[in-house]
């Protein structure tokens, strides 16, 4: 009996297995994956997966890669040059499902549903570039697939900035509604405005800190927007290699177009150009404005070169 009631206590005050990563995973991600896997048994009763099946073979598929951002960092223009691969299928639009509350509440049958159809040898993409900055994607990520790999496109961020103004006033001109000038945003009571969402966006090693929670920077590729803006062909054979592509893509699937100042495509014959909106001219701004810009970025710039173990050609 006494022996009994010393094997008890031993089992009681054996101490707990500690998971390897952080608690902040263990719950969300069992909880996580319980309901997408009851959402998609839910939906493959319905027979909704027959609608994702082509005769040809090829059938829709969650994405094995996704393009997580910048916003304003070339995102398209990495999508549009990626797609000249064969061995890449990419969805056209931006899906949004991992950081809009009411399409994740919808389960992955929903988002396999946004996906293109592919072959069992390809490699199904998705591009957002919000879910870069959004706070609760890393972790829906890695609950879905842990293995994923992550493309991610940075820009000078003073650069990318302006970009992000010049988006969303043209939206404004093409609604012909008013917008306010970009010294309106920039400056708040002589200084320099940081809670404007625009230079939010731009630091680099606080959204990326996030993502390395789950994520081992080998896992993510960094592409280096302003490199693939002013020759793209070095940028995509990297891309190439992170993805584990046979190297199909070539110099001569680029050309440069004079009248619209930037690179376009060139795919069997066929020549094409990013959309008009892209590659628009910033505004123009004070110098000692961008001044205040560049050296504001300083400090959290080295900060992301340190995290990422690579420095890049920023003001």
């Amino acid at each position: 009996m006494a022996a009994f009631l010393l094997g008890a206590m031993l089992l009681i005050v054996q101490p707990q297995i500690v998971p390897s990563r952080p608690a902040i995973n263990s719950k969300a991600e069992t909880s996580s994956q319980s309901v997408q896997r009851e959402l998609l048994k839910k939906t493959s009763q319905k027979n909704d997966f027959k609608e994702n099946i082509h005769s040809n073979g090829s059938c829709r598929q969650l994405p094995q890669t996704i393009i997580i951002g910048v916003r304003k960092g070339g995102t398209r223009a990495l999508l549009e040059m990626l797609s000249l691969h064969p061995d890449i299928a990419a969805a056209e639009s931006e899906v949004h499902f991992f950081d809009w509350e009411d399409h994740y509440k919808n389960g992955l049958q929903w988002y396999i549903n946004q996906m293109p159809f592919s072959y069992p040898h390809q490699i199904t993409v998705e591009k957002t570039p919000a879910y870069f900055t959004s706070p609760k994607v890393p972790e829906r990520v890695y609950n879905m697939n842990q293995s994923m790999r992550l493309l991610l496109i940075l820009r000078d961020p003073s650069e990318r900035v302006l970009s992000d103004y010049t988006q969303v006033f043209y939206n404004h001109m093409q609604k012909h509604k008013p917008y306010p000038s970009i010294e309106q945003f920039l400056i708040k009571d002589g200084e320099l405005n940081v809670d404007y969402k625009a230079i939010n966006r731009s630091l680099y090693y606080i959204h990326m800190q996030n993502w390395l929670k789950y994520f081992p920077l080998d896992r993510i590729h960094i592409v280096d927007g302003d490199k693939l803006i002013k020759d793209p062909f070095p940028e995509i054979e990297k891309v190439e290699r992170f993805l584990k592509l046979s190297p199909q893509i070539n110099a001569s699937n680029f050309y440069f177009n004079k009248t619209k100042g930037f690179y376009c495509l060139r795919d069997s014959g066929r020549e094409r150009c990013l959309h008009e909106s892209k590659g628009r001219a910033h505004p123009q701004v004070d110098t000692r404005l961008l001044e205040k810009l560049h050296e504001y970025f300083h400090e959290p710039n080295k900060k992301f070169f340190e995290l990422v173990g690579r420095t890049f050609d920023w003001h």
